[in-house]
Formats: structure tokens, C-alpha cells, sequence
């Protein structure tokens, strides 16, 4: 059973299912063929303010689902929770149960893309088509971008560090943009669960990410892989070896873009979705 919440409270609180042992807040918008995307692992994080530029250019063409992880946004928080893929590859599994969907179309970003191949070796029969951007999920040298990212210490100077290397146009970072993720980021609870999920040493958790990358050969479905060029979070070497590791996989680059491709090529991103989906 879901229920909406009134978008005028936060336009980052949207509907609510019950996920297992907890409720999962939600955006679901348009219909036609399913879309889910999973957001990242930034912090202050959250469906809405990873997708929000996506949704009016997909919601005419497909009905598109973006749920808060667990940990992050306004999902319910449960007290001594293990942030960790079982988790969130539950998470995502009961969710879709909850609203009746048998397959959906499945888009990934970073943290999010490394949770999307283990749904996709896991729950193979739950995706159609996949789409990694700017995936985590292989082994790589923690970056100082981030492990800045995943090591954040809640200050809107931070914040701002944060968000300029997360793009590569810097037009992109307003003090609108940085005053609002930097008060996500201190919304009670929500950096003390996000420091949970990465405590040093960070490059633990960039394998812990990695642990299925011996099955991602396994992967039959077929697979876009998309990323900027001038990444500084996650290594555009990522995708080359996602691009060796996948049989049905194609990669596009952007260049001129850092990590956010959604964010600095918005249209040119959702036109690649859309012909990619059909």
C-alpha cells in the first residue's frame, strides 16, 4: 500500500510503499514501459535531487519509478541498520514487488550503477534493459574525489568542494544548488546513517562494491554504459572495463562532463535513454 505525501512540504518527499521492514519514499511519474533509477551515494542525496532534471523529458514516454535507498533521502531509517548491497538489492526487489512490477527497465549512477549489476546478476529476470552511468561495481584506487565525497564533513564550504568536483562546468554549482544540498545533507539523521555506509579506510567499500565483478560476464542483458569523460569520482576506466566485462554492452562518453551526466547533458542523456528503451 503506498500513500502520497503533499509535494508542497518537500518536493523530495513524494509516495511511500512498505519496503520489508520499512516505508520507501518515492517518485512515480508518467506511464508506459517501467523506468527505475537509482540514485547515487553523495551526501544530502536523495531520488529527487539526482533525477529531478530527467523526469519532465522521460515521464511522456515511460512510467518512471526513482526510489530513495535505504540511507538516504526521506526512506524510513531504521535504528541499527547494515548498510550494505544485500540491503539495497532487497530494497529494490521488494519494491518493486510492492507496486506489481515483474520487469522494468533499470538506469544506474555510480553507487547506483554497482547496485543495478548486482540486481542485474542476482534478479536477471527482474531487468530489461540496463543502463550504468558512471558505475561503481569494479575494482578501481579510491579517488581523492571520492573518497573527499564519502569522507564528507557536514559545511557549506564542503559542499561546495563537493559539487565542483562532481562537474566539470562549474556554471552548474549555485548557492541555491550548494544551500540546498547542504541542508539535505544535515536533515536529522541523515549524515549519521551516510557515514555509516563508508568509514575509513574507503577503499574497502569501492570492493565491497566490486564483490560480483567475476559474474558480470553472466550478464545477458542488454547494456548502456554511459560517462564524462573528465570524471573525477568514479574513473571513466570503469566503463571501459564494464564495456569489456559485459557481452551486450555499448559505451558512450561525454566529453566536457564530470560525474553528474545527467545534470551537465541532461537532454543529450534522455535522448540516449529514450532511443535505447525505444
Amino acid at each position: 500500500m503506498s500513500t502520497t505525501q503533499p509535494a508542497a512540504i518537500r518536493p523530495e518527499i513524494a509516495s511511500s510503499v512498505v519496503t520489508g521492514e520499512f516505508s520507501t519514499n518515492y517518485h512515480d511519474l508518467g506511464a508506459g514501459a517501467t523506468v527505475v533509477l537509482l540514485h547515487g551515494s553523495g551526501p544530502g542525496v536523495s531520488a529527487w535531487g539526482n533525477w529531478n532534471k530527467v523526469f519532465p523529458l522521460l515521464e511522456g514516454r515511460y512510467r518512471v519509478l526513482a526510489p530513495d535507498l535505504a540511507g538516504f533521502g526521506y526512506t524510513e531509517r531504521v535504528a541499527g541498520a547494515e548498510y550494505n548491497m544485500n540491503l539495497w538489492v532487497t530494497q529494490v526487489v521488494d519494491f518493486l514487488d510492492a507496486l506489481g512490477i515483474a520487469k522494468a527497465h533499470l538506469v544506474g549512477n555510480s553507487f547506483g550503477g554497482a547496485l543495478a549489476l548486482a540486481l542485474a546478476v542476482r534478479h536477471p529476470e527482474r531487468i530489461d534493459k540496463l543502463v550504468l552511468m558512471g558505475a561503481a561495481g569494479v575494482s578501481f584506487p579510491i579517488t581523492y574525489g571520492l573518497d573527499r565525497v564519502w569522507g564528507y564533513e557536514p559545511s557549506p564550504a564542503t559542499m561546495r568542494e563537493l559539487l565542483e568536483i562532481f562537474t566539470y562546468d562549474h556554471s552548474f554549482i549555485t548557492e541555491d544548488l550548494i544551500r540546498s544540498r547542504y541542508e539535505s545533507s544535515i536533515q536529522p539523521g541523515f549524515h549519521e546513517s551516510f557515514a555509516a555506509m563508508f568509514p575509513e579506510p574507503r577503499q574497502k567499500a569501492v570492493e565491497r562494491m566490486a564483490a560480483l565483478e567475476p559474474y558480470y560476464r553472466d550478464i545477458n542483458n542488454e547494456t548502456m554504459i554511459i560517462h564524462g569523460l573528465q570524471d573525477r569520482v568514479v574513473p571513466v576506466a570503469n566503463s571501459l572495463r564494464l564495456l569489456d566485462l559485459i557481452p551486450n554492452a555499448q559505451l558512450h562518453v561525454f566529453g566536457k562532463c564530470g560525474h553528474w551526466t545527467q545534470i551537465e547533458h541532461t537532454k543529450e542523456f534522455c535522448q540516449l535513454l529514450t532511443s535505447f528503451f525505444g
